[in-house]
């Protein structure tokens, strides 16, 4: 991939909702076959991602206007030769209560508390009381990083589809995640076997982190998985300006990179080539992604046996990942992730045209399928702004 970011100068699973409503028969997207979305070849334009704010969330889940769950990566002296038993302290895992509806709320407090930093010029110079009054962002999108991360892989995504509700409010569209049928079976009948191989991601972090620059990795307490640290960022996608916000793992303050944010990751060790080729083609396209979208340069992977233990470490440069798939047959290709991206996001714009708190509607798709759309009643269990928001957001 020749071009990754450009600069700031540069200019379902087919379940059926009965209280919901067609909004037009056009409202449809096709997604397949991924050549749809090839274009020129020519990457879009996709502004380099800029951090304008964090937040932080506490074991409790409580929402902080700062920085203060911020890990710092610790690297071990010889990333080749280590032993993380991953499945230490399994049963003592204080686990984020999955049930629990955060919506994008945690976003919006984000919001709610800097608006000063969706001010255009002439509106700073406004009094106090005129700046309370403004209401709209000067933004076209607001989510959460994991859904962008979803539709990128869209094209090439073969089991898993999304649920996607938007309601356009003062001017802005408000996108959010929902977990299809077919998600939350899966949550259900996981077997205790696959909820410990979930956990082990979370304890390969506690041993490469410390609360403190040089700190000690604490691998003798419980590991939680419900603090966390998230960097807010803007960007722009063709026409489209973006202000989403995704979880970071830690800080690599030894990093020669501007941003020295730093990705975890494990996998099992790769043992052959079918192993490789399959990790390329469905994982890794996953922690491009996700590392892309926010501008982390580095991916830190732990390959592990199949008793959770990791016997080695390596450092991936996020921008050298989509070479890797090129070099595969069948491979995913980034330059039709995001041109995928820029046409779902400017179907949206052609579809969400009520601006409503009220008003949802309902995106999904179960692959290889098209992408169907519906309006929510008011008052669905799809309504996500909260009135404390759009009241006196």
């Amino acid at each position: 991939m020749k071009r990754s970011y450009q600069e700031d100068q540069k200019s379902s699973d087919g379940s059926k909702n009965k209280f919901a409503r067609l909004e037009r028969p056009e409202s449809k997207l096709q997604t397949r076959p991924s050549s749809l979305f090839k274009g020129s070849g020519v990457f879009p334009y996709f502004r380099k991602p800029t951090e304008i704010g964090s937040l932080s969330l506490d074991i409790k889940r409580n929402f902080y206007n700062d920085r203060s769950q911020l890990k710092h990566y610790i690297s071990p002296k010889d990333i080749y030769n280590v032993r993380f038993d991953l499945t230490k302290g399994y049963h003592n895992f204080i686990e984020k209560d999955e049930n629990s509806e955060e919506y994008i709320n945690d976003i919006l407090k984000w919001i709610s508390c800097n608006r000063e930093k969706f001010l255009l010029e002439d509106e700073k110079q406004k009094s106090d009381e005129e700046i309370r009054e403004i209401r709209n962002l000067h933004t076209d999108f607001v989510c959460w990083r994991g859904l962008l991360t979803k539709l990128l892989c869209t094209p090439f995504e073969n089991r898993d589809g999304w649920r996607i509700a938007v309601t356009l409010f003062k001017g802005t569209l408000y996108m959010c995640e929902f977990d299809t049928e077919s998600r939350k079976r899966q949550k259900q009948e996981m077997s205790e076997r696959q909820k410990e191989m979930t956990y082990w991601g979370w304890k390969f972090e506690q041993y490469v982190t410390a609360d403190k620059p040089g700190g000690v990795p604490s691998t003798g307490e419980a590991v939680n998985n419900c603090e966390a640290f998230c960097t807010v960022v803007r960007s722009r996608l063709e026409k489209h300006s973006l202000l989403f916000s995704g979880e970071v793992d830690a800080i690599d303050e030894q990093a020669k990179e501007s941003c020295k944010y730093v990705e975890f990751k494990t996998t099992r060790q790769l043992d052959n080539y079918r192993q490789e080729r399959n990790f390329i083609k469905f994982k890794l396209i996953k922690w491009w992604a996700q590392s892309f979208l926010v501008g982390i340069p580095t991916i830190i992977c732990g390959y592990r046996d199949d008793d959770g233990v990791v016997h080695s470490l390596e450092k991936m440069e996020t921008l050298k990942i989509p070479q890797r798939a090129k070099e595969e047959r069948d491979g995913w290709d980034p330059v039709v992730c995001f041109n995928f991206l820029d046409k779902f996001l400017s179907h949206v714009k052609r579809t969400c045209t009520k601006d409503d708190a009220q008003t949802v509607y309902l995106f999904e798709w179960t692959p290889p399928g098209e992408i169907t759309c519906t309006v929510q009643n008011p008052g669905s269990r799809f309504q996500f702004l909260p009135q404390w928001y759009t009241e006196n957001g």
